[in-house]
């Protein structure tokens, strides 16, 4: 299993504290059948700023330590990067860094809105051959409100990441619901577990694939599980023709 979400990378952002504490998070991955994890540090939050290049070090650090505990997981380097409006030239630049050196980038939106310019800012970063990947849009307030909005940045070209948490019903029942919804009008294409530490904000993985092999069935398990794997290797991932979300009645009044 490939996790492509994580915040393992010690003392860089609200993620794991020190090194012993990413010792105990590789740890619990290993439990849950994870072998590869990508690192995604906060980047160009109000709070945490982690350029390319730090992070690649400290990665680097974080596989000689974990070689020397015996723990058999391959740490790769990536980010979380706040939505911003010069993300092109950030990338340009060498401050940004995709998804193991992939044309994939992990885009945060603030939990509570989608900045108006996140349509344009998309297709120029796909222009210049940089596609986004949408980090937990399921907790995001405006686009469970609208789902609209989703819809047509999947439409064009954007692709979107659900947290295994919120599969699992630990960020509520509406959360939950709104992720499965995603999942089942085609409008995420990875999941991931978002980790911060192994306490309120673990990897739930394995209990998340559960959740969706007993609802939609092992192919759906396996489609996000390849998805993962062409991700960190740069190639085209899988997908499915985006539907919309139809807000569901509560009376039938007809």
């Amino acid at each position: 299993m490939i996790d492509i979400h994580c915040h393992i990378l010690p003392g860089v952002d609200d993620g794991a504290q020190s090194l012993s504490e990413s010792i105990e998070m590789a740890k619990k991955a290993v439990e849950q059948g994870i072998h590869k994890i990508v690192a995604t540090p906060h980047h160009l939050t109000s709070s945490y700023e982690n350029p390319k290049e730090s992070i690649i070090n400290r990665v680097n650090q974080l596989n000689v330590a974990l070689r020397k505990e015996k723990i058999e997981l391959d740490i790769l380097p990536g980010q979380e990067v706040r939505i911003h409006g010069e993300m092109v030239e950030g990338c340009v630049a060498g401050d940004i860094l995709p998804v193991n050196h992939t044309p994939y980038i992990l885009v945060e939106f603030p939990s509570n809105h989608v900045p108006r310019y996140t349509e344009k800012l998309f297709y120029d970063l796909q222009v210049n051959g940089l596609i986004p990947v949408i980090v937990h849009p399921e907790r995001n307030q405006e686009i469970i409100e609208h789902p609209e909005l989703l819809y047509q940045l999947v439409k064009k070209g954007a692709l979107t990441q659900i947290t295994a948490a919120s599969v699992c019903g630990d960020f509520g029942k509406k959360i939950k619901n709104f992720s499965l919804q995603l999942v089942e009008a085609n409008l995420t294409h990875f999941m991931a577990s978002d980790a911060h530490n192994i306490t309120n904000r673990t990897f739930k993985m394995s209990e998340a694939f559960g959740t969706i092999e007993k609802k939609y069935g092992n192919e759906l398990v396996y489609y996000f599980e390849e998805n993962a794997a062409l991700l960190i290797e740069g190639h085209s991932v899988y997908k499915e023709d985006p539907e919309r979300i139809k807000k569901k009645k509560i009376f039938n009044l007809f």
